[in-house]
């Protein structure tokens, strides 16, 4: 029931808000109009307000689901209607001239206006019509009888995890141990107090098996034990008694009529000064933990509680500020999914005969190291005949197997749960991401922006759109619901993908809600509609896709295209007059001429074309003006249209070395200008006019001029460029990245930048310039948690002035020479802060030396060393590297230049050394840099003769 609801909600938050902005002075109303319309806001209301409600149900009936498509559609309907009268508006009111043709104009529109409204209030009455039917329709077949009837409970689906033989299990030994080491190891400070240690994963994992496995191991080490589990709709009355039961049984009799209160009590005291162990199993939130945890006394008795949850914030919650203390539950590797998969389907692991090998790695691939997907796809396969057409059809239908076959229905129940428990604004964001291909990689700021634009997103007290989105894609990632892909410095993921069990289940419900409809892949069997809303076409999965006849694509929302299609097979644009997100990612076929008709698409919110013979947009472009981001990075559009500074509400213009358009200082909403070129047709006063984007909060410049600094041609553009910079710095500007070509000088950036920006957060140069110290303001940059620069010569005082920087989390610093050669120390002050440090200096003899202390939260580390020059030192190769206690990541790189085989290898094996001082946990990398240059030994001892003689 909850995707059907959701998938509502998904037309219908918008529509609500699109309602009330209608009821505003600013569109002028007839008085019949504006009551019609307060109705239609009314009864949608109160509708939205039930769906929520009945939400909580699940497997409604055919009447029930026929009465929530409805309701769907007509909020779909309501919102075209409306868009399409605001935009007429929109249009009349931004036709103004002045004179004899102003007049006749101004006229004329009035005429045209007027039409418009009374069109409108036709269209508002037949909906308001059609709203009062599905109302009366609501109550004449008693839907809402039919629902108080539904039952809210069922048994629960993890109950066959508790009785799971050991024998059956498989690859469950090494993270049993690690959580018992966890567990019952640690400092002596500490070991007697009460640990609580979390396991972490989504649904079917098999975070209660293992829990459980740790448990029965367990099992006589402490006095006593209790193993309970949570669920989402807690009854914390009876969570408290089945403890109390299991460690103190004499008090169950009693213990009926108790509150939580009391039940509390009698928990604290009877383990007051006891050891015990307690799992509390599936946590949904920390207020329940809460409670439960007053139940437990912080003894010296070497006491632990192990938690098991699908939600990340929560496992941190349970284990307090100990995060080293939460274990990620990770999937199967391939060799122990084989095993669990052959022992199901085959009773053993040599059981799979040849011509199945094939498609069951595929079947396996589908189930991504789950092992409930694995044992419930396995003993499915058991009973199927073992000729490779239908292991095929098996594999095939995975996807809709999740819904009609009964064997795979404590699977789905056990995905449901963690898609139940999700705000019910999520739920759509969610059902969202089955329009991207099997195993894609989604951008996180792709994703949010078209969240933006398809309108999912509710911000409250003016709040700023794009973070909310953010916290959006960040809480699907903490409910294990979505894989965070490319974790960054400051632990954001900056993209996702969704695992394939839940793909299966979220594109299963999109096809059975018309929220998106598919073409291209053969297994989904999608259907079209009477109206599609969403279409995605994958080209990768089928080359000709031909798209039915009779598919209505007027009232398509959003098209995504994925892969090459000829032209021939391409839809035209010209149909889709609804589309609010056209993205194209049609790396190489698509001709120039495909975009034509693009001014057609009058409520087209965002564009993104991924299409390499794109060199070219037409005039058109500027007519959008509903569009928000403009995303051509994978173009070869050099040029933008004249008429693009048009575009009011245009927010983010992304592109690729493409020229600073002409009056940019009209685009008074650009919030993210990336990466646009500054060369010699830029003209000073465009340069001036960047200063005037109050809302740009990132920009990204590539500076590739050729300009004479005759009658003083270069300090003109140096001058613009450092005033704006200056003015922007001021305002909201948050990110600045600069690239520059044919060794285009930096410095008037050395100190000319005042006031400092002081709310940069990112600066990041990639250049063939190297400024000859770090810029003055860069100290004062408070803010400042990402820093990319190249600077020659590095020496102690680089260190030292951005060591002070209190926010830094990211530094790479690209030089050519260090200075002192022999050594150069990062002490113990600064850094306190530091994640990632990336250091690039082919001369900078013995590297880098970490004194004890330095850097202390450093996890990332690359740094060159110089074969050559560390050999000789005596005393050893102390780099300093062990002190590093945060360590997670370590990539050396051995410049071999003139260096012998016996000075590579001695200091590779220093660095290993150094580096098996650390945790077990730590990555090593080394990679050797020109490796052919490494000299033999009677070379060596030549070229030193030759240098001695000159």
């Amino acid at each position: 029931m909850e995707a059907t609801v959701c998938a509502t909600h998904g037309a219908m938050g918008s529509v609500l808000r699109k309602l009330g902005a209608l009821l505003s002075d600013e569109y002028k109303l007839l008085t019949s109009v504006k009551g019609d319309i307060m109705f239609l806001k009314a009864e949608l209301e109160s509708i939205h307000a039930f769906l929520k409600k009945i939400s909580e149900f699940e497997d409604p009936d055919e009447l029930s689901k026929c009465w929530i498509k409805a309701v769907r559609e007509l909020s779909y309907d309501i919102e075209g209607g409306i868009d399409s009268f605001m935009l007429s508006l929109g249009a009349e009111s931004s036709r103004k001239s002045r004179g004899c043709k102003g007049l006749l104009s101004r006229c004329m529109d009035l005429m045209t206006n007027s039409k418009t409204r009374h069109r409108m209030a036709k269209k508002i009455k037949v909906l308001k019509q059609r709203a009062i039917e599905v109302s009366s329709r609501r109550v004449r077949y008693k839907v809402d009888d039919v629902f108080s009837r539904l039952s809210r409970t069922s048994i629960d689906p993890r109950l066959p995890a508790f009785f799971t033989e050991m024998t059956r299990l498989i690859g469950i030994d090494g993270p049993r141990d690690k959580l018992i080491k966890l567990l019952t190891e640690g400092e002596c400070s500490t070991a007697q107090q009460l640990k609580v240690v979390s396991i972490v994963g989504f649904g079917s994992l098999g975070k209660t098996t293992l829990a459980n496995q740790v448990y029965q191991k367990l099992e006589g080490q402490f006095e006593y034990q209790a193993f309970v589990s949570v669920s989402q709709k807690p009854d914390l009355k009876k969570i408290l008694r089945n403890i109390l039961s299991q460690i103190c049984w004499q008090e169950c009799t009693s213990n009926e009529a108790w509150d939580e209160q009391q039940l509390i009590n009698k928990i604290r005291q009877f383990l007051k000064h006891k050891r015990y162990f307690i799992v509390i199993d599936d946590i949904w939130g920390t207020p329940v933990w809460r409670t439960i945890k007053c139940a437990f006394p912080e003894n010296n008795s070497s006491s632990r509680i192990l938690t098991t949850t699908r939600i990340i914030t929560v496992a941190k919650y349970c284990s307090s500020q100990h995060h080293d203390r939460v274990y990620e539950i990770k999937p199967l590797s391939a060799t122990h999914s084989k095993s669990l998969f052959f022992k199901r389907a085959f009773g053993s692991e040599g059981g799979c005969p040849l011509q199945l090998r094939e498609v069951s790695d595929e079947i396996l691939k589908k189930c991504g190291g789950v092992p409930l997907a694995i044992i419930t796809v396995a003993s499915l396969l058991a009973n199927k005949a073992s000729t490779k057409e239908e292991w095929l059809r098996i594999r095939n239908s995975i996807g809709s197997a999740l819904e009609k076959d009964l064997d795979m229905e404590e699977m789905k129940k056990i995905l449901f749960l963690s898609y139940n428990d999700l705000p019910y604004h999520l739920k759509t964001c969610l059902l969202y991401l089955s329009i991207f291909p099997e195993d894609y990689e989604i951008k996180r700021d792709r994703l949010v922006r078209r969240w933006i634009a398809e309108g999912f997103i509710n911000p409250a007290g003016g709040q700023d759109l794009e973070e909310v989105g953010e916290g959006y894609f960040i809480e699907l990632i903490n409910r294990s619901l979505i894989e965070p892909v490319e974790i960054q410095y400051d632990g954001r993921a900056d993209a996702c993908r969704v695992h394939d069990m839940i793909l299966d289940l979220i594109i299963s419900k999109s096809i059975e809600e018309n929220f998106v409809t598919f073409s291209g892949d053969k297994k989904l069997n999608s259907l079209p509609y009477d109206k599609v809303r969403r279409l995605s076409l994958n080209y990768h999965a089928q080359e000709h896709i031909m798209v039915p006849s009779n598919m209505i694509v007027s009232h398509v929302r959003s098209l995504t295209i994925f892969g090459c299609a000829e032209a021939e097979h391409m839809l035209s644009l010209s149909k889709f007059h609804s589309v609010r997100v056209l993205d194209l990612e049609n790396r190489e076929v698509l001709e120039h001429n495909y975009l034509k008709h693009i001014s057609r698409l009058s409520q087209l919110k965002y564009l993104r074309l991924d299409v390499r013979r794109i060199t070219a947009l037409p005039e058109q472009l500027g007519e959008l003006q509903n569009l928000q981001t403009l995303d051509l990075r994978w173009t070869w559009v050099k040029k933008l249209p004249v008429n693009i500074v048009q575009l009011q509400k245009l927010a983010c213009l992304l592109v690729n070395c493409t020229e600073l358009p002409e009056r940019i200082g009209n685009m008074q909403a650009l919030r993210e200008l990336s990466e646009v070129e500054i060369n010699q047709n830029t003209s000073p006063s465009s340069l001036q006019e960047l200063g005037t984007l109050t809302k740009l909060r990132i920009l990204g410049l590539n500076l590739n001029w050729h300009i004479s600094n005759t009658n003083g041609g270069m300090k003109a553009y140096t001058d613009n460029l450092v005033m704006s910079l200056c003015k922007l710095g001021m305002l909201n500007l948050r990110t600045i990245q600069i690239q520059s070509y044919n060794f285009c000088s930096l410095d008037f950036l050395l100190d000319s930048w005042f006031p400092p920006p002081r709310l940069l957060q990112r600066f990041e140069i990639s250049t063939e310039y190297y400024f000859p110290r770090i810029p003055k303001w860069v100290a004062s940059l408070d803010h400042l948690s990402y820093l990319g620069i190249y600077v020659d010569p590095v020496d102690e005082e680089t260190f030292r002035i951005l060591g002070d920087l209190p926010s830094l989390l990211f530094l790479w610093i690209s030089s050519r020479t260090a200075r002192p050669k022999e050594r150069l120390i990062i002490s113990s002050n600064g850094f306190r802060f530091l994640k990632e440090f990336y250091f690039t200096c082919w001369d900078s003899g013995t590297g880098l030396v970490f004194e004890a202390g330095a850097m202390p939260e450093l996890e990332k580390l690359r740094v060159p060393f110089n074969a050559h020059d560390v050999f000789p030192l005596s005393g050893g190769l102390d780099f300093g590297i062990q002190n590093l206690y945060s360590l997670k990541h370590l990539h050396v790189e051995i410049v071999c230049y003139s260096a012998k085989v016996r000075e590579v290898e001695a200091l590779e094996d220093a660095v290993k050394n150094a580096a098996g001082c650390l945790s077990d946990e730590l990555t090593l990398e080394m990679s050797r840099w020109d490796e052919e240059e490494i000299v033999k030994d009677g070379d060596h001892k030549l070229a030193e003769e030759v240098d001695s003689d000159n």
